[in-house]
């Protein structure tokens, strides 16, 4: 039985808090929240302590989760790297690059795993559209639209909470780092005292790979698609539609794909319950590499670039 400690308990650490009780081979041990509520959310013997630093130094867990707002998250998963306790960290991993590479010297350092939940990456959709495409030929460029009315957040803009998933999802299939990125700023106002935009993003990759991302915390309905372009087919991801992954014919013009197209049988199982479970095999096996770190330190500098363009 692997035993967890949770930093916060906020909208995200509650979805851990549900997907690890039902889990099998890992338990909720110990949570750090303020909120007097929070006792009544967690399994039978997992205690509820105010302290944060108390969780991530204590000595009877085995990994701990930071659900935080991402402002928080370098202090409190350098603290536990400190001790040698394994990390996953909830999306991004930091708001600056600076930060996160020195987490991640600090991880190497300590020869500490850590782990950066970017949740579609797990999504058993994103996950076949990825070995889906390697059969496919070349891929030519994606397209990912992300957004909903709301949430208004003052601790990140839409940039930081919505785009960090579509920039994971362009530097994972890509596999490499984008040579040019660009970004605009379409509205930006206040909403109920938190941050309402309206953002497009361009990334440029190597071998003439294009990617455009746009993102809104102010569209009517929400939207969850990314769409990759391939020489022999598109494939489009709708986290949002009872198919999440359909096969379409190749587009020259990188258009919206029209029709139905094949629908590709996908597993549904939930993305955040792989993500505990590749944490919790990562601690079992004792796994020091590297590569979601890595993988998470490229999205924050990819971000940050966007943020210097958007806002220079």
């Amino acid at each position: 039985m692997i035993k967890l400690g949770l930093i916060g308990a906020g909208r995200w650490g509650r979805n851990y808090i549900r997907t690890i009780a039902a889990m099998q081979g890992v338990r909720l041990d110990l949570v750090a929240s303020q909120n007097p509520e929070t006792a009544a959310l967690v399994p039978e013997g997992c205690r509820v302590v105010p302290d944060w630093q108390s969780v991530a130094q204590a000595p009877g867990i085995q990994g701990l989760i930071v659900a935080t707002p991402p402002a928080l998250h370098a202090e409190m998963a350098a603290v536990a790297i400190e001790v040698g306790l394994p990390v996953l960290i909830e999306k991004p991993l930091t708001l600056s690059l600076a930060e996160a590479s020195k987490l991640r010297g600090l991880a190497a350092e300590r020869s500490s795993f850590v782990m950066v939940d970017h949740t579609h990456l797990f999504n058993p959709a994103f996950r076949a559209l990825c070995e889906l495409g390697l059969h496919l030929g070349s891929l030519k460029a994606m397209w990912g639209e992300a957004g909903n009315y709301g949430p208004f957040r003052k601790d990140a803009d839409v940039l930081w909470d919505w785009g960090c998933h579509d920039v994971a999802m362009c530097l994972n299939l890509a596999g490499c780092m984008p040579d040019m990125v660009g970004a605009k700023l379409m509205q930006d106002k206040l909403i109920e005292d938190g941050i309402a935009q309206d953002i497009e993003l361009s990334l440029a990759f190597p071998k003439g790979i294009e990617a455009r991302i746009e993102l809104s915390n102010l569209r009517a309905e929400k939207r969850r698609r990314f769409t990759a372009y391939f020489d022999l087919a598109t494939l489009m991801f709708d986290d949002l539609a009872p198919n999440k992954l359909v096969l379409h014919p190749p587009s020259e013009s990188f258009a919206r794909p029209e029709g139905e197209g094949e629908a590709i049988d996908v597993a549904p199982t939930s993305p955040l319950e792989l993500v505990v479970r590749e944490f919790t095999d990562a601690i079992k096996f004792e796994r020091e590499d590297m590569h979601n770190l890595d993988h998470a330190v490229a999205v924050v500098a990819v971000l940050e670039e966007a943020a210097r363009k958007m806002n220079g």
